[in-house]
Formats: structure tokens, sequence, C-alpha cells
């Protein structure tokens, strides 16, 4: 489905409404739900892996990336468009097919992983980890979510492969900027 297609029953032209004094929001159907219920959690994280995303896009990034990651912006404005209108499916599971080819791209120039890596490392490659962990996040959100109520298939895939992604933007970062991978020492102790 091109994104120009999903109707949205409300458009922001206020955005002091009052009308989730009383602890409910709307969502994109018109209808009201309580700011506790997990698909607002879930579009909560989404939203907040989505604002992470533009923290690491305001650092020097090489084009293809910067690219990539505009993308992902688009697709996570589609999921919390899906999210928004319970029984809809907006994300569309050519989506999780162009995470898995970028997965492969940059993959293919890292050295295979001998020890496990820490966050860290360069400042994108940190905000990188930084997105990996609320996307992981994100993607527990929407399991529990759909333990109640229907979520696309797609959106939980993508979730799983743009954690997957994330780390490894963050390994092609520190190679770009020169740096190694701060690696885990188990048991390491400091004098």
């Amino acid at each position: 489905m091109d994104r120009r297609e999903v109707p949205l029953a409300n458009r922001l032209s206020t955005i002091v409404t009052r009308t989730g004094d009383d602890g409910t929001t709307g969502l994109g159907d018109g209808t009201r739900t309580g700011k506790q219920s997990a698909r607002i959690a879930a579009i909560g994280d989404i939203d907040e892996l989505n604002s992470h995303i533009g923290l690491l896009l305001t650092q020097e990034l090489a084009p293809g990336v910067r690219e990539d990651l505009i993308d992902i912006q688009h697709d996570l404005f589609d999921l919390g468009a899906e999210l928004s209108l319970p029984g809809r499916t907006t994300l569309a599971a050519q989506r999780v097919a162009r995470l898995d080819a970028r997965l492969a791209h940059y993959n293919a120039s890292l050295p295979r992983l001998a020890e496990f890596i820490l966050p860290g490392g360069c400042a994108s490659a940190a905000q990188a980890h930084v997105c990996r962990t609320v996307c992981r996040r994100a993607e527990r959100s929407l399991v529990a979510l759909a333990a109640g109520e229907p979520v696309s298939e797609a959106a939980r895939q993508y979730c799983n492969r743009l954690s997957d992604l994330l780390f490894v933007l963050a390994r092609t970062l520190n190679r770009a900027a020169g740096g190694g991978e701060p690696q885990w020492q188990p048991g390491r102790i400091h004098d």
C-alpha cells in the first residue's frame, strides 16, 4: 500500500485540545482509549524510537546510511498509523524484505564477531545502540499488544529486523569513524 493511501481520521490542527485531560487519548479512527493501554504504550515506544533515530540523523553519516534511516523514519510513522487504526495494516511486508536486504548489504563489509561488543565507540555508533535498545522495547510492546489484540505479522517482524539492522549500523559507523568496537571483557577487574 502506498503511504498516501492511508486514511487518517484526524490531522492535528491544534496541539492543545485538552481532550486527554481525563486520561484517554484519541486513535486515528476517532475512538478513544486509556493512555495506559498496551496500544498506546506500543505507539509511544515507536514514537520514541523514531525520535532517537532523528537524533542519530544529526550526526555525520554516509549518504546511504542517512537515506536508510530516513526511510526507516517513514516506515515507523506508517507503523504508528497502523497502530492508531485498530484492524488496519499499513506497514507492507516488502518493508521487512527491504530491511533484510540492507542487513545483508552492511553485514557484507563487516568482520565476523569474535566477542560480544559493548555499546559505544563513536557518537553515531553509540546513538545507534540506543536506537537498537529502544527498538527492542518497542518490539516487546508490540508482542504484549498482540497477546490481546491483532497486530500484523509485518509489524512484529519489522521491529525485530530493525533492531538487528541498528546493531549492524552501529558496527558500520564505528568502522567508518576509524575506531574499533569496544569488546566485552568477561570478569574484567579494574585496578
